[in-house]
């Protein structure tokens, strides 16, 4: 299983973008796919995930009410998308899978994408 992310970019305070991780492979259904971020200096942190067989969600604190977590499974895509965008959600953004429920510890996820940076701007 392969990991493509993409979609980061600069963007103002209070704006919005779209992130998307591609997969190659075969995703089961009882896997969960998950959204990280990481800033220099910090591990990385959960920020939304996703179980891939009945698209059950899960949010960090932080992403609640501002963030959606998605996927078409027919695509192989799983999607983030951000509004209201703050400065404090600068960093890097990592899709990551792993076989069961999304969970927020990142020793648990098997597969890894390279990650895109967002930079949001005050």
């Amino acid at each position: 299983v392969q990991l493509q992310a993409s979609g980061g970019g600069l963007v103002q305070a209070g704006g919005s973008l779209r992130l998307s991780c591609v997969v190659s492979g075969r995703i089961f259904t009882s896997y969960a796919m998950s959204w990280f971020r990481q800033v220099p200096g910090k591990d990385p942190e959960f920020v939304a995930g996703i179980r891939w067989g009945d698209g059950r969600t899960t949010y960090a604190d932080s992403a609640k009410g501002r963030f959606t977590v998605s996927k078409v499974s027919a695509e192989n895509t799983l999607y983030l998308q951000m509004d209201s965008l703050r400065p404090e959600d600068t960093a890097v953004y990592y899709c990551a899978a792993r076989s069961g429920s999304p969970v927020r510890s990142r020793n648990d996820y098997n597969y890894w994408g390279q990650g895109t940076l967002v930079t949001v701007s005050s």
